[in-house]
């Protein structure tokens, strides 16, 4: 066989990339995994941080399906926090500050040490079809790479230029080159392209940072894992801390726009709205008299921190003058300074609920390709490319998840059926079903699709497995003991009741430390369980219309009563399903009305498959 022949390819070796490769590797796929820089796989480009609130359930599905990004982030975790204690449990989101190196290392050993897997150090050019599908990659070079799926996980690489201030860089992260030949390829395809573009703060010397005028924010007690096979922490957790600009910052920053790239015209692509940079919140928010930033460590074996808050593209010049102004960092230094990075991305429209581009068979997109922000939701996307590639080589039926399974399915339901128009990031309120859909319960909704497909070794449905008999337990405790004739899970499903009070009435149960993912179920499930009930109502009439099956190569055109703003939205989506179709944005429930007539008289006109461009690069 050719050192060259591959049944999938994956290109790019960031957090996309990583789950991409392993999945097809782990479901029996002679995967290659092939970039840009071999030393930079698993890198943290922006803030070396996991989860967060809806993130945080994403990196649990991610480890439910048996993902790899929950077992390296407890491998490099410095400290733990669960955001939104206070608030119901759909609402906790896991965190973990991680040791950046650490966790690109520890990435890049578990790509190295994975059996069918290849990692190249490769520079892409064009993606090679034949017979309206594709079959390979074209490297620099001339060399070729033969492929029966190929996973695109660019991430910011595509045509990237880097600003700061009026300086303009080729690049798609500081000290990394941009893929310049890929863009074109695509384009040839007939893919569409836009521009984004992201931004990330300055890193300063803590040497040279005064903590005692800060904030500390310390870890969390009780640490939650993001893997179900983690037991305890990797070491001592970090303090991170927490300070804030002041009207002086944004005196200097209102005096500097017209060298901000964003505001000099300089850059014209969206930029992530919920994560904006510090010039843009001072021009959105001008009734602000500050804004938080916390410090937080790159690692224990260095001194670098990361300025969460005032992400910047502004002149260098400009930056050394904000820092010092900043309590606490009156004689910091700057160790990098931050920047813009503008990229292509591919509306993700254009691909079915799979990943795979609707035009071209065996072509997956996922990550910042698709015009999504977050190392969650790229990894989540690569995981479920790199899942259906292979089970394209196999001739399976494909792997989608609905948005009453996971958020992973809000996300990919979100991207393909309503596209984006600024790079898009998961957030709970996304979520129809999020009461279901919360970060305790992944492995109870997940760990056995991951089972059958063949991501879930033999450690890991053994610890799913003895968790549920774990919990079980449990529950019939909570059900068969009784106090003055009230059940335990009568009195916890009252509001005010805590697992400390139950405890004292049965000491045979366990504390919430010894037994955290058992005890948190059983508190969610009893105390929302009103709540829940209407849900699973909710989830069962979603799914009787969201299973009504619509043609792919329905002719939306020949439907004439259609209004033609609705005809060009579903010709632009074309769901595959009805409930899909219901959430295109724009579609009115007439219209729907209308395609339900259509769908149920059957005979419906059918589209011709466009034919294969003439001019393409074969390599």
């Amino acid at each position: 066989m050719s050192p060259n022949r591959f049944d999938v390819v994956v290109i790019g070796g960031g957090h996309a990339g990583i789950e991409a490769a392993l999945a097809a590797a782990r479901m029996g796929c002679r995967t290659a995994l092939l970039t840009l820089n071999v030393d930079a796989v698993g890198q943290m480009s922006c803030n070396p941080a996991i989860g967060g609130v809806g993130k945080g359930q994403i990196a649990r599905e991610i480890d439910a399906l048996g993902g790899a990004m929950g077992l390296i982030t407890d491998a490099s975790a410095i400290q733990y926090r669960l955001l939104n204690r206070g608030k119901g449990p759909a609402m906790h989101g896991p965190r973990a500050q991680c040791d950046k190196k650490l966790y690109q290392i520890t990435a890049k050993e578990t790509v190295e040490r994975q059996e069918r897997l290849t990692l190249r150090q490769e520079s892409i050019e064009a993606v090679r079809v034949e017979q309206g599908k594709v079959v390979g990659v074209l490297c620099r070079g001339g060399v070729v790479y033969e492929a029966r799926a190929v996973v695109l996980t660019t991430g910011t690489f595509l045509q990237a230029l880097m600003h700061t201030g009026e300086l303009k860089t080729a690049g798609g992260r500081a000290g990394d080159p941009a893929a310049q030949g890929l863009s074109s390829s695509l384009r040839a395809l007939g893919i569409e392209l836009r521009r984004f573009k992201t931004g990330t703060p300055p890193r300063l010397n803590g040497r040279t940072i005064n903590f005692r005028r800060l904030e500390e924010q310390p870890g969390d007690d009780d640490p939650t894992f993001f893997s179900s096979l983690t037991t305890a922490l990797n070491g001592p957790q970090m303090v991170c801390h927490l300070t804030a600009t002041n009207e002086q910052v944004h005196d200097l920053i209102r005096a500097n726009l017209h060298r901000a790239p964003m505001y000099c015209g300089q850059i014209d692509s969206r930029g992530p709205r919920y994560c904006p940079s510090i010039e843009d919140k001072v021009v959105r928010f001008g009734d602000r008299s500050s804004h938080q930033i916390f410090l937080e460590p790159e690692g224990r074996r260095t001194l670098e921190y990361y300025c969460n808050g005032i992400s910047t593209s502004l002149p260098r010049d400009v930056q050394e003058a904000i820092i010092p102004l900043i309590p606490g960092l009156e004689h910091a230094e700057i160790m990098r300074f931050g920047y813009a990075v503008e990229y292509d991305y591919a509306p993700p429209t254009q691909l079915r609920a799979s990943l795979e581009v609707k035009e071209w068979p065996g072509l997956f997109l996922a990550g910042q390709i698709n015009g999504t922000t977050g190392y969650e939701e790229a990894a989540a996307q690569g995981l479920v490319a790199g899942i259906n590639a292979a089970l394209s080589v196999q001739n399976r039926e494909p792997f989608i998840l609905d948005r009453s399974q996971a958020y992973i399915g809000v996300l990919i339901d979100d991207l393909v059926t309503k596209g984006v128009d600024e790079p898009y990031r998961m957030f709970t309120s996304r979520a129809e079903f999020r009461l279901a859909l919360r970060y305790d319960n992944a492995d109870l909704r997940l760990t056995e699709l991951g089972r059958r497909l063949g991501l879930v070794d033999e450690l890991r449905w053994r610890t799913f497995q003895e968790r549920v008999e774990r919990m079980e337990r449990l529950g019939e405790r909570l059900r068969t003991f009784k106090v003055d004739g009230e059940t335990l899970e009568r009195r916890l499903r009252r509001p005010t009741t805590t697992w400390e009070e139950l405890r004292a009435l049965d000491p045979e149960l366990p504390a919430e430390a010894s037994d955290p993912s058992s005890v948190r179920h059983w508190l969610a499930e009893l105390k929302y369980d009103g709540y829940l009930v209407r849900q699973r109502d909710q989830v069962e009439k979603f799914r009787r219309w969201e299973d009504k099956p619509i043609p792919e190569d329905l002719d939306y055109d020949a439907l004439t009563q259609l209004r033609h703003e609705a005809r060009e939205k579903f010709a632009a989506t074309r769901p595959v399903t009805f409930g899909q179709a219901g959430r295109i944005s724009g579609v009115a429930p007439a219209d729907l009305a209308v395609l339900l007539v259509y769908l149920k008289k059957g005979g419906l006109p059918r589209r011709a498959r466009r034919s294969e461009p003439e001019s393409l690069p074969q390599g």
